[in-house]
């Protein structure tokens, strides 16, 4: 019988464990943590763009895991096309960041990736989902798109962009916003 008792007392204070665990601290920043944070913070106020926007596309494109390269040869944890990151380095005039450091540090990429989201959310007159597209399938086509009239760049209508992959980027970068302004109860 005492082993019972014994039992007992540890699913209590178990339970008593997770119940304080749940109402003092924002347990759900464990299933959705920023990573970089200075860094993010740091370019978002630089090139003036949402942190969270940054943040929730780094989640999507790598989950914030350094000195990957895709498929298609996409670097670092933005996974900035070569093409683009170059592009974006003579634009931006920053000669100091080489395409080694694009790959393997995420101070530089995500640089180069905040200064190229600032960079389509100009092109874009701030249109946050066809930024979004636009990262992920290029200025060109969401160009094509809203001028056609096959997109016309509202969250409601996300389901008419063409490309399936980018169709779903968009919509799981939009997940994760809304996840992080949720938890971090749009703080930064």
């Amino acid at each position: 019988m005492t082993f019972l008792r014994k039992k007992r007392v540890l699913l209590v204070l178990f339970i008593t464990f997770v119940v304080l665990l749940f109402f003092t601290t924002n347990w759900m920043t464990l299933f959705y943590p920023i990573h970089y944070k200075e860094h993010i913070k740091e370019q978002s106020e630089i090139y003036e763009v949402d942190p969270f926007l940054v943040a929730s596309i780094i989640r999507v494109e790598s989950n914030y895991k350094t000195g990957r390269e895709s498929r298609k040869g996409a670097l670092g944890i933005m996974q900035l096309m070569p093409e683009t990151a170059k592009w974006a380095m003579e634009m931006a005039k920053l000669s100091e960041v080489t395409m080694e450091n694009i790959k393997h540090e995420p101070k530089a990429n995500i640089q180069i990736g905040t200064w190229y989201i600032n960079s389509l959310s100009k092109q874009f007159k701030g249109n946050r989902f066809a930024v979004i597209a636009a990262y992920n399938a290029g200025p060109g086509n969401v160009e094509n798109w809203l001028k056609k009239g096959t997109w016309d760049g509202r969250e409601e209508t996300i389901k008419n962009i063409p490309f399936g992959e980018t169709r779903h980027y968009v919509q799981r970068v939009i997940h994760y916003y809304d996840q992080y302004m949720s938890i971090y109860g749009g703080q930064f």
